[in-house]
C-alpha cells in the first residue's frame, strides 16, 4: 500500500482524494498556488507546499514545481485528479522515471489515447464503430475544406490532443470554416500544447453516453456501467446520470463490451472512461477515451457502491481489483448536477466571495465541494464549485430529490447556474428522458 500521496490539484477533487487517502491510512500532501492558501484541501491535508503564483502555468501546471514538492515532502506517489496535469503523458513518465507512483494509467497509455486520431484508428481496427471523419490531423484550411465537403456539413473541428469539451467548434457552413479552423488551432495550442486538429461529421440528435472502466496491473479489467452526459453547454457537461435512460439492454451490453475491448487493447490500468455518441436508432459511435478520473465518477460510485478513488489508490499500490465483473451491479438511479460559479444565462464566470452557504443533507444526498462562507471563487480557475449528487430507487425519484435539494440550496455572493439546473429538471423532455447533446439549444431563450 502507498504511504504518502501528493495530490497535484485543487478544489473539490483534491478534497475527494485526500478523504480517500485518509480512510486508507495514507498520508497526504496538498499543493496550492499563492491565492489558494485558504482552500480546504490545504487545511485538511497532512502537509502542504506552495507551488507558485495564481497563474496555473506557474503553479498547478508546473511539472518542476510539483516534482519539487514531492521531493521536499518525501511523497512516494502523485494523484493528478482531473484537469491540469492528469492527461499529460510526459508528467506520468517523469513520475515513473523518478520512482514515484503515478496514480493513473501508464504514460504510454495516456500518450496513445490522448491522440484522438490514433484512438479512433484503434477503435476502428477493433470493429468499434466510429464517426466519419479525417483519418489524420488536418494542418491547412484548404485540406479542412476538402474534407468537410466530402463529409458533408455540419462538421466538428476538434483538437487532436484535446479533451474536456475544449478545443471544439461546430461548423454548419463552408464560409464559416476558416474562422473556426483558426480559432480551434489557437485553442488547441494554448490548451494542449499542440495545434493539430481533425474533423468529424456532426450528429444532430445524438446522446453522449460513456462507460466507466477499472483495470489493475494484473490484467484484470471491469466495467462499472454507463452514464448519460448529454446535457451540456459549450460541449461541457452540466448533468450526468446512471443508468442512462431509454437504452435497450442489448445496446447497453454492446457499449460495455466496446469499452472493455478498447481498454484491453492497451492493457489499461487504473480508472478510465470510454465515450460514445448514441443515435435515436440506437447506433453508437466511439468518440474518445479519457485516461483519467472523470469529474462525474460519483454517479457511478452511488449506484455500484464502489469507491473509484480508493480503487485507484489500491491499484497504484499493486493490489488486485476489489471486485470481479460478476460482483458489479447497479442499484437504483443516481443523478449529478455541476454547480458552477457562472451567470445562468450567459455562462460568463462569476468570481467573488461566497457570503451565504447552505447545503441540504439527507439520505441519498451528496455534495462534493470545497466551498464555504467567505470562500473566494477565483477567476484563474475552472468555474466548478461543487457537484451535487442524489441517489434514489428510480430516475423519477432521483429527479424529484434533486429538485427539492436545489430548491433548498443557498449560495450567495456569486452567481451560479442553479436557476438553469432547476429549469432543466422541470422540462418535459428531460423528465421523459428525451435528451441529446443539443438539449440546451434554445432552452435559455
Amino acid at each position: 500500500m502507498l504511504e504518502k500521496v501528493l495530490i497535484a490539484n485543487r478544489g473539490e477533487i483534491a478534497l475527494r482524494v485526500i478523504r480517500a487517502c485518509k480512510e486508507l491510512g495514507i498520508a497526504t500532501v496538498a499543493v496550492h498556488s499563492e491565492v489558494d492558501v485558504d482552500c480546504l484541501h490545504v487545511k485538511f491535508a497532512d502537509e502542504s507546499v506552495c507551488l507558485g503564483p495564481a497563474d496555473p502555468r506557474n503553479s498547478y501546471l508546473s511539472i518542476p514545481a510539483v516534482m519539487s514538492a514531492a521531493e521536499i515532502t518525501g511523497a512516494g506517489a502523485i494523484h493528478p485528479g482531473y484537469g491540469f496535469l492528469a492527461e499529460r503523458h510526459e508528467f506520468a513518465e517523469i513520475c515513473q522515471r523518478c520512482g514515484l507512483h503515478f496514480i493513473g494509467p501508464t504514460a504510454s497509455t495516456i500518450k496513445f489515447l490522448g491522440d484522438k486520431v490514433e484512438a479512433r484508428r484503434r477503435a476502428a481496427a477493433l470493429g468499434i464503430p466510429i464517426i466519419l471523419g479525417s483519418d489524420a490531423g488536418v494542418s491547412s484550411i484548404d485540406e479542412a475544406l476538402a474534407i468537410a465537403d466530402e463529409l458533408g456539413y455540419p462538421v466538428l473541428l476538434k483538437a487532436a490532443k484535446g479533451g474536456g469539451g475544449r478545443g471544439m467548434r461546430l461548423v454548419r457552413h463552408a464560409e464559416d470554416l476558416k474562422a473556426a479552423f483558426l480559432i480551434t488551432q489557437r485553442e488547441a495550442l494554448a490548451g494542449f500544447g499542440d495545434d493539430a486538429i481533425y474533423l468529424e461529421r456532426y450528429l444532430e440528435q445524438a446522446r453522449h453516453v460513456e462507460v466507466q472502466i477499472l483495470g489493475d496491473e494484473h490484467g484484470n479489467l471491469i466495467q462499472l456501467g454507463e452514464r448519460d452526459c448529454s446535457v451540456q453547454r459549450r460541449h461541457q457537461k452540466l448533468m450526468e446520470e446512471s443508468p442512462a435512460p431509454n437504452l435497450s439492454a442489448a445496446l447497453r451490453s454492446r457499449l460495455w463490451e466496446a469499452a472493455l475491448t478498447l481498454a484491453r487493447s492497451v492493457a489499461y490500468v487504473s480508472a478510465g472512461t470510454a465515450e460514445f455518441l448514441v443515435t435515436p436508432e440506437e447506433d453508437f459511435f466511439f468518440i474518445e477515451m479519457n485516461a483519467r478520473l472523470q469529474v462525474e465518477h460519483p454517479v457511478t460510485e452511488e449506484i455500484t457502491g464502489l469507491d473509484v478513488v480508493k480503487e485507484q489508490l489500491r491499484i497504484a499500490g499493486g493490489a488486485v481489483l476489489s471486485r470481479t465483473q460478476d460482483r458489479v451491479s447497479g442499484r437504483g438511479h443516481a443523478l449529478e448536477c455541476r454547480i458552477n460559479a457562472e451567470d445562468p444565462l450567459t455562462f460568463a464566470p462569476s468570481p467573488g466571495t461566497i457570503t451565504a452557504w447552505h447545503i441540504p443533507s439527507g439520505m441519498g444526498v451528496r455534495f462534493d465541494s470545497a466551498g464555504y462562507i467567505n470562500y473566494r471563487v477565483k477567476s484563474n480557475y475552472d468555474a466548478l464549485i461543487g457537484k451535487l449528487i442524489v441517489h434514489a430507487e428510480d430516475r423519477l425519484a432521483a429527479i424529484r430529490k434533486m429538485q427539492v435539494v436545489l430548491d433548498e440550496m443557498v449560495i450567495e455572493g456569486i452567481k451560479t447556474n442553479i436557476p438553469l439546473l432547476r429549469r432543466i429538471l422541470a422540462a418535459e423532455d428531460f423528465l421523459a428522458g428525451r435528451i441529446s447533446t443539443r438539449f440546451l439549444d434554445g432552452f435559455r431563450k
